[in-house]
């Protein structure tokens, strides 16, 4: 049987990788040496490539949540006769706490039944295929652990429940009492490396996960508006962080598809440059300025020293640059969605975006950045000169476009962005003839982006320099400070936009694009809040957080006439978005309050003379 829905899927993190388990109690996806690395079960991408399932035979409903302030999965199974929970949690290394969590994880995933009431036939399967389903191991059972081996990888399963093996999988069929328990514990480790799987006991794997998180989540105190959403969203970019060097990769999957039975199939394990600084002011927005302090010297490593090379647009975990794109052709592809990818050939592009992204995360960072360091001044000087260099050059765009290059909008935007903020640095950064520079450019960049960005005949910015084509993108231009959200070109713009692309709250971000774009949605949603439209931010802000699946996780398009979640999942860009719109709707509601109190204020007596005098 196929695996579900992609929103039917649980996210569980243990800061090296990432497992999704659907309702049916089947984990689909688990690459357990890192999030780019092979994985061991991928039915999420063919039928045959392996997972794992613990669920009851015959009828049930399903009712699921996280353990508070977790990312600790609880599966309640409830048939006729009974109902039993499973609790499924990636493990942290024991006694890991607040920033530490993550570090030194064991790689191991810890599943405990518990029977709740009645009694409940239960079917344990587990099919582990090593490298994406190509390799079925051997599976030996040795006194209450099931070994897996093959290539250059060996799983262990430990468990007091007996287990069948057979030819490249183990079964086993169990009736669940009240009160009774039943422990899984599955490690993996490296063949040749000389140690063996980890194998704590699945009780402790579950205690030391909600000790964790709940101590990571202890040290964040968000006091903005939507503050359970804004939660929930934090913990899910704390769990695509690989710990080792503090990157967020864009998404725990591969290739799930933008449009079912579509080519549109990508690999998002990897860390975009773009996702940087929204990824910083989601994190400063929800109290989380040491992660922020991490990812600024995770990027400042990864890039190296930058001269006159074209600057990379996205790395590996642990700064790796050659990302080159493979297919995997023994898949059949999620819903039939081929190819599926390994690697993403974006590396190779250019995009000129970034170039404002990594400025404006220094610009944001700029106190924790005091003293300025020789690396990071040098850095800081090569990106203000490139776009210097390079905005007049057509690019692949935001969106990674890979038939043509072009003059897109919102690449001018993020190269003003870029020099816009080390005119702020100013000496910090270079000398007087630097500055001057970099603002001439600026303004350049700035009358460019007015005049041939504008469309008279559409009302609207459009996607790129001399169009007919509306793109949501163009909506970062209030968020970055390129123009007010109630100057009256980018008013209309954001109504047109809103009109041409959108339904039911969800914004595509071109006219052709299959789905509704998370993020996106999420822009307009800030871009109506710094217009000072808050009846309509915050009512579409409250139908894009009611688009998350009962676990509050999105994925990164969403299906406007059906509601189904498309794409790579979870996405970190969508849970960025949710956070950033919450605090685009905290600061503007702050702003009509301090407003509204002012204008309740009484005048003093004289104090209009007084000023008259002054002027």
């Amino acid at each position: 049987m196929r695996s579900g829905r992609i929103s039917d899927h649980g996210f569980l993190a243990d800061g090296r990788s990432a497992a999704l388990v659907d309702r049916a109690g089947s984990v689909n996806w688990w690459c357990p040496s890192r999030f780019d690395g092979p994985a061991v079960f991928g039915r999420l991408l063919d039928d045959g490539a392996g997972h794992w399932s613990i669920a009851p035979e015959g009828g049930h409903t399903v009712e699921r949540s996280y353990l508070e302030d977790t990312l600790v999965l609880r599966t309640v199974f409830t048939t006729p006769d009974g109902a039993v929970a499973l609790t499924d949690a990636l493990a942290l290394e024991p006694g890991a706490r607040g920033h530490d969590i993550g570090l030194r994880s064991p790689r191991a995933l810890g599943r405990v039944v518990e029977g709740l009431h009645g009694q409940v036939p239960v079917r344990v399967h587990y099919r582990p295929r090593f490298e994406y389903g190509q390799v079925s191991p051997y599976l030996m059972d040795s006194g209450g652990v099931v070994d897996a081996r093959a290539g250059g990888c060996r799983l262990s399963l430990r468990t007091d429940v007996p287990m069948a093996c057979g030819r490249g999988d183990a079964t086993a069929r169990i009736t669940v009492r009240a009160g009774e328990t039943y422990r899984f514990t599955l490690g993996y480790a490296p063949i040749y490396d000389g140690g063996e799987p980890a194998l704590p006991d699945a009780d402790r794997v579950v205690a030391d996960a909600v000790a964790g998180w709940r101590s990571w989540a202890g040290l964040h105190e968000y006091r903005g508006l939507h503050p359970e959403a804004v939660r929930r969203s934090a913990m899910v970019v704390q769990g695509m962080t690989y710990q080792p060097s503090g990157a967020i990769v864009a998404a725990a999957t591969t290739s799930l598809p933008e449009r079912l039975g579509g080519d549109r199939n990508y690999d998002y394990r990897f860390v975009w440059l773009r996702d940087f600084s929204l990824t910083l002011q989601a994190l400063w927005l929800a109290a989380c300025p040491d992660e922020a302090d991490r990812q600024f010297s995770w990027v400042a490593r990864a890039m190296g020293r930058i001269d006159d090379d074209r600057v990379p647009i996205m790395y590996g975990v642990e700064g790796e640059r050659d990302l080159t794109e493979h297919t995997l052709d023994h898949l059949a592809g999620y819903a039939g969605s081929r190819p599926v990818y390994v690697g993403n050939d974006a590396w190779r592009q250019r995009q000129t975006d970034v170039l404002g992204e990594i400025l404006d995360a220094a610009w944001l960072m700029r106190h924790y950045l005091d003293p300025m360091s020789p690396d990071v001044r040098h850095l800081l000087h090569g990106l203000a000169d490139q776009a210097v260099r390079d905005w007049r050059r057509p690019d692949s765009g935001m969106w990674e476009a890979r038939d043509a290059e072009r003059h897109y909008v919102s690449s001018k935007v993020q190269c003003w962005t870029a020099l816009d903020r080390a005119v702020r640095f100013g000496d910090r950064i270079g000398d007087p003839a630097d500055v001057a520079r970099w603002a001439a450019a600026r303004d350049a960049v700035r009358a460019a982006v007015l005049t041939r960005g504008w469309n008279d005949r559409l009302g609207a910015y459009t996607g790129a320099f001399d169009s007919d084509e509306l793109d949501a993108s163009v909506l970062i231009m209030p968020l970055v400070g390129f123009l007010p959200a109630d100057d009256p070109r980018m008013r209309s713009t954001m109504d047109v936009v809103e009109r041409g692309l959108s339904r039911d709250g969800l914004l595509r971000r071109w006219g052709d694009d299959p789905a509704g774009f998370v993020i996106c949605s999420f822009w307009l949603v800030g871009c109506l809040a710094q217009a000072g439209e808050l009846d309509r931010a915050n009512r579409l802000f409250g139908q894009l957080a009611a688009r998350v699946n009962d676990l509050g996780l999105y994925a990164e398009q969403i299906d406007e006439a059906t509601g189904e979640q498309l794409g790579n999942f979870p996405q970190a860009f969508s849970h960025i978005g949710l956070i950033n719109a919450a605090g685009c709707l905290t600061e503007a509601a702050e702003r009509a309050r301090d407003t509204a109190d002012r204008q309740r204020q009484p005048v003093p007596t004289g104090a209009g003379r007084t000023e008259g005098a002054r002027a």
